[in-house]
């Protein structure tokens, strides 16, 4: 899922950020003792985005989809093509949480069209979760190859290489549920959490089970230890037990 600037905000933003680094600098010339009421204009002007970031990450991680789906609402009130899109967006927040009947559900209600066509990337996002977490690992597998197949979508260094994590994740993840993981794959999972908190808790169950089959035990309950209390409708719940059980017979 990728929301893209329009690239009048973003040539807009760089000036504006260009002409406060040169009046910056101008009034530090002229009196540096201005330093201090600069500071706190740059905390008024960026401290509430840099809170709301850090909100949203904790809310991402929480494990709480409905809510989630609940911050995104607005959001999706403005999407294009809402009878494809919002559906999309619910299956991807579900999937992300390993909410598979509920993914599906949303799947379904999805119109199908030529929206639908267009969110190829997403669809193949949503649905190598859910057939790795229903048991269709080699599917999986073969859906995480095609969504690395697919062109990288024109947007900014940071925002190219996120998706890239994200894809090379979505593969490492297919691959350890398959129980055919690669030299590396756990790196490439951690990178993917990091890259984006919706994913942070489906790449951790992974890498969980990629530590599982390499007999690095401990590293399954550091992994897991804040992992939220999952709800029966989430499949993380059973492999939570399972993992954290297997671990904990063997350690």
């Amino acid at each position: 899922m990728h929301f893209r600037v329009p690239r009048a905000v973003s040539v807009l933003s760089f000036t504006v950020a260009a002409l406060s680094a040169v009046l910056l600098a101008q009034t530090l010339g002229h009196d540096p003792r201005s330093v201090f009421l600069l500071a706190v204009l740059a905390a008024i002007l960026f401290v509430p985005s840099i809170v709301g970031r850090v909100r949203m990450r904790r809310l991402l991680m929480s494990g709480d989809v409905e809510r989630v789906i609940g911050i995104w609402a607005e959001s999706m009130r403005r999407v294009r093509h809402p009878e494809t899109m919002t559906p999309l967006l619910h299956a991807t927040a579900y999937a992300a949480y390993g909410w598979n009947h509920a993914a599906r559900h949303a799947l379904d209600r999805a119109a199908k069209g030529a929206a639908w066509d267009a969110a190829i990337e997403q669809r193949l996002f949503i649905e190598t979760l859910l057939d790795t977490f229903e048991g269709d690992r080699e599917t999986a597998v073969t859906k995480a190859t095609l969504l690395q197949a697919l062109p990288i979508p024109s947007a900014g260094f940071l925002a190219r290489r996120r998706i890239t994590a994200l894809r090379s994740g979505l593969g490492a993840l297919a691959r350890a549920f398959a129980h055919a993981s690669r030299v590396g794959d756990d790196r490439v999972l951690a990178k993917a959490g990091a890259a984006s908190p919706l994913v942070h808790w489906a790449m951790r169950y992974a890498e969980a089970v990629v530590a599982v089959d390499g007999g690095s035990f401990k590293k399954v309950q550091e992994l897991l230890a804040q992992a939220p209390e999952w709800p029966a409708e989430s499949a993380f719940r059973e492999y939570h037990d399972e993992l954290i059980g297997r671990t904990s017979d063997l350690t």
